[in-house]
């Protein structure tokens, strides 16, 4: 088995997306530590530019461009690649965006726009910007998949379906780019506590009484400090490991769908449905 020397971060370039917060704010700060120069990508240029600043004046030696991006628009997605230089050390593909209902009450616009943001748009960019990253030996390329790329629960047939899409491609790479001694780290983060539940999009056809009740219990959920995550994924990097699950309610899971591929469904399910009440509960109590 082929292996690759230590990833080396100072001087060399990232792109990051879905930079503004959550796990891709804390891995702009982590690489700039770290002394990469960085071009960082999101939709909400309001949130990206703080960060950047906060980047800049903490290490004001570092090259720190912006650009603000719709990653469902394939046209800007290919501005982005245009926008990064002819060399980089590292891809983390870590923009995206979840969608809750039930397959019949999702609609296929909003199917497809999931898709787009959380498969195509990391799809496109890794193929635009693969001659920048292998351009030198020693890239790597990060793909943030998610608990949901492993297993597949009711109500996220959009996110499930994006996020497995993304690790079969992740996968299929690693094998590919080790010729060029490029590294492909796939990422499957558990309940991080980001703005994901809040921002998340709803089905066009999910009842409004059942909307806000389930974003507050899943948002409970989301426990694991989102800077945690950003340093186990570097540490990652830096390893060259193939796969990275993040909090124990991502390595327990995964366990199961390994140990029962099939009876595993009916045992995630009841054991998610506990969990969510038991988080209702919590919130209530904190609330009185």
């Amino acid at each position: 088995m082929t292996r690759l020397d230590p990833y080396r971060f100072a001087g060399r370039t990232a792109v990051l997306t879905g930079a503004a917060s959550g796990i891709g704010e804390q891995l702009a700060y982590g690489l700039a530590h770290r002394g990469s120069d960085l071009v960082l990508v999101d939709v909400d240029g309001a949130r990206l530019d703080p960060v950047a600043t906060r980047i800049r004046h903490a290490h004001p030696k570092l090259s720190v461009r912006t650009v603000v991006a719709d990653l469902s628009d394939r046209a800007a997605v290919a501005d982005v690649a245009a926008q990064a230089p002819a060399s980089i050390g590292l891809l983390v593909n870590n923009a995206g965006v979840a969608l809750g209902g039930r397959f019949d009450q999702v609609s296929v616009d909003q199917f497809e726009h999931v898709m787009n943001v959380n498969f195509r748009a990391p799809m496109l960019l890794t193929h635009a910007l693969l001659p920048a990253l292998t351009a030198a030996p020693g890239g790597h390329l990060v793909n943030v998949s998610s608990l949901f790329g492993l297993i597949a629960p009711p109500g996220q047939s959009a996110y499930c379906a994006s996020k497995f899409a993304l690790r079969g491609l992740s996968e299929s790479l690693r094998g590919e780019l080790i010729e060029s001694r490029t590294g492909v780290t796939t990422v499957h983060p558990g309940g991080i506590r980001t703005r994901i539940a809040e921002s998340a999009l709803i089905g066009a056809d999910v009842p409004r009484s059942e909307i806000e009740p389930t974003r507050k219990l899943f948002a409970a959920l989301l426990s694991f400090p989102a800077d945690k995550a950003a340093e186990l994924i570097l540490k990652a990097v830096e390893k060259r490991k193939a796969r990275l699950l993040i909090a124990a309610n991502a390595k327990g899971p995964d366990l199961l769908q390994r140990l029962l591929p099939v009876g595993s469904a009916d045992i995630i399910r009841k054991l998610t449905s506990v969990s969510v009440k038991a988080a209702g509960r919590s919130r209530v109590g904190a609330g009185r």
